[in-house]
């Protein structure tokens, strides 16, 4: 039994994010229900196992799958896989070619599958067959949406609260001929102490002076006229 699936939809994700993921199987394949990557052979190559139900039957294929193109520049791959029924009853050929386009600040992906089913499931027909594997594919980008979401640059740091410093506000009417314009121009300064205070501290800070030199010469005066009076009686 041989079918056909065609699928697309947008992802609200710069395309490089999208295909750097769908391009790495051991990326993509946690999206994919059911499905696990169980060895990478080379860099082209992948052994795999895939679970999943059609209709009353359960299903459960091991096999291949092999990067056939990646071309970046066109934003284009192919891969190929084949999966064997684990029960000997069976086996499943796939050939996919998936293309990216950037759009609406976004990337619309678009892709084919073409299948075809030896064994058992054939006997339910391409009907169930696509009915199925619609459904796991709407599961699949739902979750690859959830995942580049996720892992999406975190957004930049709110700027902090404006200080709680003063802040100027300076009105400046310029006159024309044709009227006047006002501009208003708002400039945030640092605290200034105002003159009075500096004047207060600076007299305070004078006067403590004053009053230690003052202290010091009156007690030496008084000393020496305790020596000499005290020395003479």
């Amino acid at each position: 039994m041989k079918t056909q699936i065609i699928k697309e939809f947008h992802v609200p994700a710069p395309i490089a994010q999208v295909w750097k993921s769908l391009a790495d199987p051991t990326d993509v394949v946690t999206c994919v229900p059911g499905a696990s990557i169980t060895e990478k052979v080379d860099d082209a190559n992948y052994k795999g196992a895939v679970v999943t139900k059609f209709g009353p039957i359960k299903a459960s294929y091991t096999g291949d799958i092999e990067i056939v193109e990646l071309d970046e520049a066109n934003s284009q791959m192919t891969l190929k896989g084949r999966g064997l029924d684990s029960k000997g009853k069976g086996s499943a050929d796939l050939l996919m070619v998936g293309k990216l386009t950037g759009k609406d600040g976004g990337t619309h992906v678009n892709f084919s599958m073409d299948i075809t089913i030896i064994g058992m499931l054939a006997q339910f027909g391409s009907r169930l067959i696509n009915d199925v594997s619609d459904q796991l594919l709407n599961q699949f980008v739902d979750n690859f949406k959830a995942k580049l979401a996720s892992s999406a640059p975190a957004p930049a740091p709110v700027a902090a609260a404006a200080s709680s410093a003063p802040v100027t506000i300076s009105d400046t009417n310029t006159s024309t001929a044709g009227g006047s314009d006002a501009s208003v121009t708002v400039q945030e300064v640092a605290p200034v102490e105002s003159a009075a205070a500096k004047q207060d501290d600076n007299a305070l800070d004078a006067s403590a002076l004053a009053g230690t030199v003052a202290k010091s010469v009156f007690g030496s005066i008084i000393d020496f006229f305790k020596r000499l009076f005290g020395g003479k009686s």
